[in-house]
C-alpha cells in the first residue's frame, strides 16, 4: 500500500524485487496474489489507460527519439504550447543547457539522445514528466550514474517534480531516501519491514547492515 501525496522508497539488495514492484505499478503484469493500493485505490480496478496516464517513470535509462528537444519533451502532451514546454524545462533545470545550444529547442538529440550527456538526458526526462502532470512519479534511482555536479542539478529538478505528488523511489543508494515518508525493505521478493529511516535503523538488522555497508 502506497500513500497518496507521500514519498515511498523500495530498498534491498540486488535481486530483492524492487524493479518487479515498479513494473507492477503501471500493470506491465499483475500480481498472482494480493493487491496493490495507491492512495487506498486498488490499481487493478482502475482503467489501464487512465492508470498509465497518471504515471511517469524517471530512470537511469532515458528513452529519447532521434528528433528535436522540443518534440522529445512535447511527446508527453501533444497539446502543449511552446510556453508550456519552456516552463517544464525551467522546473527541470533543462533550460540552462538548452539555451546554450546553437539550435536551442530545435536541436536534434540523436538516436536515444546520443548527442546529450547523461545529466542533460535526465533533465529532458524530468521536463517530460512535469509536462505530463502525472499524479504518480516512479523514480528508478535516476541520479546514480551522474557526476557530483550533474547529480546536484538533477536532484533539485527531481525535488521540483515530486512536490505534492505520490512518489515511489527505487533506492540503490540509501543516502538518497532519508526524507522518504515510508521505506519498504525487501529481500528475495518478500517485504521484511517498513517504516521511516529512523525507525528502520533501530529495528532492522538488515537495513542497518545495508546502510553501514554503503557508508563504507
Amino acid at each position: 500500500k502506497f500513500d497518496g501525496g507521500k514519498i515511498s522508497a523500495l530498498v534491498g539488495r540486488s535481486g530483492a524485487g524492487k524493479s518487479t514492484i515498479i513494473n507492477l505499478l503501471p500493470r506491465f503484469y499483475d500480481p498472482q496474489e494480493g493487491k496493490i493500493l495507491i492512495d487506498d485505490q486498488d490499481i487493478k480496478k482502475v482503467n489501464l489507460k487512465s492508470l498509465r496516464r497518471k504515471i511517469s517513470l524517471v530512470s537511469q535509462d532515458v528513452i529519447l527519439f532521434d528528433d528535436t528537444i522540443r518534440n522529445n519533451i512535447g511527446y508527453a502532451d501533444s497539446n502543449a504550447s511552446q510556453e508550456d514546454i519552456e516552463k517544464a524545462c525551467k522546473f527541470a533545470a533543462a533550460d540552462e543547457f538548452i539555451e546554450k545550444l546553437p539550435n536551442k529547442f530545435n536541436t536534434i538529440v540523436g538516436e536515444n539522445g546520443v548527442k546529450l550527456s547523461g545529466g542533460q538526458k535526465q533533465r529532458i526526462s524530468i521536463a517530460r514528466a512535469i509536462l505530463k502532470k502525472s499524479e504518480i512519479i516512479l523514480l528508478d534511482e535516476a541520479t546514480s550514474s551522474l557526476d557530483t555536479e550533474s547529480e546536484k542539478v538533477v536532484q533539485n529538478a527531481i525535488n521540483n517534480l515530486i512536490k505534492g505528488r505520490t512518489t515511489i523511489i527505487i533506492a540503490h543508494r540509501l543516502s538518497t531516501i532519508h526524507n522518504a515518508d515510508k521505506i519498504f525493505l525487501l529481500s528475495n521478493g518478500k517485504l521484511l519491514d517498513s517504516g521511516n529511516h529512523e525507525k528502520l535503523i533501530k529495528t532492522s538488522k538488515e537495513y542497518e547492515s545495508l546502510y553501514k555497508n554503503q557508508l563504507k
